[in-house]
Formats: C-alpha cells, sequence, structure tokens
C-alpha cells in the first residue's frame, strides 16, 4: 500500500467528524448530569468497580461508556472531574485494556476465539492490572500533563446558560488537542503500513510480527492480518491464542496511552504494565486453557 497524504489527510477529516459528534454532545450532557447531581442516582450500581480501582464513583459512566463504545466517549465523561494523575493513570490502565468489547470480541471470534473468553479475559485482566496500579507510590504521578498546563477541574456554575456556554468552549477544546493527537497518529500509522517490510511479511505472519502490528495499530490491523492466516491453517490454535490474548490486552499502545497522557497519565506505568501483563496472562492462557476457549 503506497503511502498517500490525501488520503491520510481524508481519513483525518473523517475520524475528526466523528470525534466532534462524539465528544461535544457527551461532555455536555456529562456537565449537565454533575449541575443538576443527576449521576448520584446511578454511580451507585458501579461502586464495588470504582471502589476496587480507588477512583471517584463520579468515573462510573467514563468505565461505562469506555467498554460499551470507545475511549473517546469515556474521557468526554472523565475530562470534567478533576482526576489525579494517578487517577487518570489507573482509568487508562482498565479502559486499555477493556474498551470496545462489543466490536473487538466480534474480530476475536473471527479468529476462533470465544466470546464469553474474550469479555471474561480483558474483564479480569483490566480489573487487575489497574488494581496494581493503585498500589504503586503516589510519587511516581506528580508530573505535570504533557499537552496540558494544568488537570482539568469540576467548575460550578451560576445558571444552566453559563455551564452550557463554559461545556461547549471546553468541549471544542477537548476535542481539537485529541483531532490533532489522532490526525498526528493518522499519518504516522499510515506511513507505517506503507513500508516494504509491512507489505512484504502481511502474507508471512508469524507470532512475533503479528503481536507487533497489534501493539502498534491496534487490534483490528493485528486480527486482521491473523484471519487470512488463521482461515488457511498457517498457525496453530496456541499461536491463535496466545497472539489474541497477548492483542486484548495490549493493542494500539500508542493512540489509547497519548489519549490519556493528555491529563497527566504517567505513559511509562501505562505501557509498562500493559506490555509485561499481555505476555503473562497470553502465557497462562495457552499453558491452562488452550482446549476450552477456542470456538
Amino acid at each position: 500500500m503506497k503511502f498517500s497524504i490525501k488520503n491520510s489527510l481524508r481519513s483525518s477529516i473523517k475520524s475528526s467528524i466523528i470525534i466532534l459528534k462524539l465528544v461535544i454532545p457527551i461532555y455536555i450532557l456529562a456537565d449537565i448530569l454533575f449541575y443538576y447531581n443527576l449521576l448520584e442516582n446511578i454511580t451507585f450500581i458501579f461502586e464495588p468497580i470504582t471502589s476496587f480501582l480507588s477512583l471517584p464513583n463520579e468515573t462510573s459512566l467514563a468505565i461505562v461508556s469506555g467498554i460499551f463504545l470507545n475511549l473517546y466517549a469515556a474521557i468526554a465523561f472523565a475530562a470534567p472531574l478533576g482526576l489525579s494523575p494517578k487517577e487518570w493513570t489507573i482509568l487508562a490502565v482498565f479502559l486499555g485494556i477493556c474498551h470496545a468489547l462489543i466490536v473487538e470480541t466480534a474480530i476475536m471470534k473471527k479468529l476462533g476465539i470465544s466470546k464469553t473468553f474474550s469479555i471474561l479475559l480483558r474483564l479480569f485482566a483490566g480489573l487487575s492490572v489497574g488494581y496494581i496500579t493503585t498500589l504503586l507510590p503516589d510519587s511516581w504521578f506528580l508530573s505535570n500533563p504533557v499537552l496540558n498546563s494544568e488537570t482539568p477541574k469540576l467548575a460550578t456554575y451560576d445558571s444552566v446558560l453559563n455551564l452550557l456556554k463554559n461545556s461547549l468552549y471546553e468541549s471544542a477544546y477537548l476535542s481539537i488537542q485529541i483531532i490533532i493527537l489522532v490526525s498526528l497518529l493518522i499519518f504516522i500509522l499510515d506511513f507505517i503500513k506503507s513500508l516494504k517490510i509491512i507489505e512484504e511479511y502481511s502474507n508471512k505472519v508469524n507470532s512475533a510480527f503479528s503481536i507487533t502490528i497489534g501493539v502498534i495499530l491496534g487490534i483490528t490491523y493485528g486480527a486482521g492480518i491473523l484471519i487470512s492466516e488463521y482461515e488457511k491453517n498457517t498457525l496453530t490454535k496456541k499461536e491463535i491464542l496466545y497472539i489474541g490474548s497477548f492483542l486484548m490486552i495490549c493493542h494500539a499502545i500508542i493512540e489509547d496511552t497519548l489519549l490519556f497522557v493528555i491529563f497527566g497519565a504517567n505513559i511509562w506505568v501505562i505501557v509498562t504494565l500493559r506490555v509485561i501483563f499481555a505476555f503473562i496472562f497470553a502465557a497462562l492462557c495457552v499453558k491452562f486453557l488452550s482446549k476450552k476457549v477456542q470456538n
């Protein structure tokens, strides 16, 4: 695939429109929910998860939207909460593993990996690694956000009109930041995909190459390469299980991580934990579950 600035720009514009449509209304909705204290009526349902991860109960909407939708929706709900760098890191670790479960579970199913196994593995891994993050020293999370001068704080308003004005401004500002970051990544990743080595090996997949592609480019692209090989039976079930398990815990490590780094999350903690535990969980899955979770 030849690298095309025009095609990358088109993809960036398309992604930007999606981001604007998603982030702005959700951000405004979140502010309205906070203003009228409506969250208090539903957050108790998710208190076990937020308590387990040492997060405020208000992050429940970010968690739910991240699990069922995507990270942009989760960030839109979490941005007004004034989370600390450590809390952003915990959220990043959990949602980095457990976001978009419906879509990505369907992709894993195409590789012959059970939907039930995919969901349970990601939820268990997300909670486990997220909890480990809570145990790390607070001193590891004192650095300032990379792209913001300070972490956003919850604001108070004297009227709904003022809330809407400020919410629109803040959501637009957040959208611009995300759009710039995502557009940059699209150009970089499109360039990576155009390299000869990527095209050369796309038809000769091995475990290491598949994992590398998935870690950098995400489950969709990494698993997409694997699907044709799976159908040709060029990879064993154990290899598919290992690669699939690894990618479910550690994929799109650049894009996913940087979206949270905007708010001060510790990039080294996120990347290190996801990579290490991807190896651990994948190895354990192959050792104990290889005969049970396929199909």
